[in-house]
């Protein structure tokens, strides 16, 4: 992908969302700074409601505060309004992607590590044009949101392994509300192993980001 392969991995498990950031945040900056090598976070958060950079307000219905009592956070990534709870894959390379050829490209790259990993777990997968992200049976399985500093990708995204798709019910996924959310779990009608999903996922980043 370019001349600085990842040369870290972390599994961080199941943390608050803030600590997800506040890790992530650091190795921004040490990366940007050269200090440390491009680097992949993986992690599930306790639910909460995160909303990227065009998020729209109407899109939080008022049961995922009165009745869920979520925690919902402002976020500098791209993309709108998504769910992240315990069942649901966050994976944040953090790499610099200065002679990549650009966001899009690299969006791309990310969807395809998605596509490649269901489709070893037996499950096809899809893009729709105009929409980011990844696609099983018309419903949404994974979402990609992504911020560019200085050159350095982060934020990433977020794959239903086996996600409580509930939560989905109390807001407007990504703003898109004629389509539906699933999860690997839902898919292949039973619960996954979480360390088995990252396996793949690890896999196919190694080959389309350059980790070693």
């Amino acid at each position: 992908m370019n001349d600085q392969p990842i040369k870290n991995i972390k599994d961080l498990g199941l943390i608050p969302y803030q600590d997800g950031i506040k890790a992530q945040n650091k190795l921004v900056k040490d990366i940007q700074d050269g200090e440390s090598p491009n680097t992949i976070l993986l992690m599930e958060h306790f639910p909460i409601l995160t909303k990227g950079r065009i998020s729209d307000p109407k899109d939080i219905f008022f049961s995922a505060k009165d009745s869920l009592n979520l925690e919902i956070v402002e976020t500098d990534r791209g993309g709108q309004i998504t769910f992240h709870g315990p069942g649901q894959l966050i994976a944040y390379p953090i790499i610099n992607i200065k002679s990549w050829g650009g966001p899009h490209k690299y969006i791309r790259a990310l969807e395809n590590v998605i596509i490649e990993s269901l489709k070893a777990l037996g499950i096809d997968s899809y893009t729709i044009s105009g929409l980011t992200g990844v696609w099983v049976n018309d419903e949404k399985i994974a979402a990609i949101g992504v911020k560019i500093s200085k050159g350095v990708a982060y934020h990433g995204f977020s794959l239903n392994v086996n996600t409580d798709l509930k939560y989905y019910d109390h807001f407007i996924p990504c703003g898109i509300s004629e389509k539906k959310v699933t999860s690997i779990k839902k898919v292949r009608k039973t619960e996954y192993s979480m360390q088995l999903v990252k396996d793949k996922i690890i896999k196919q980043l190694s080959e389309h980001l350059d980790f070693n």
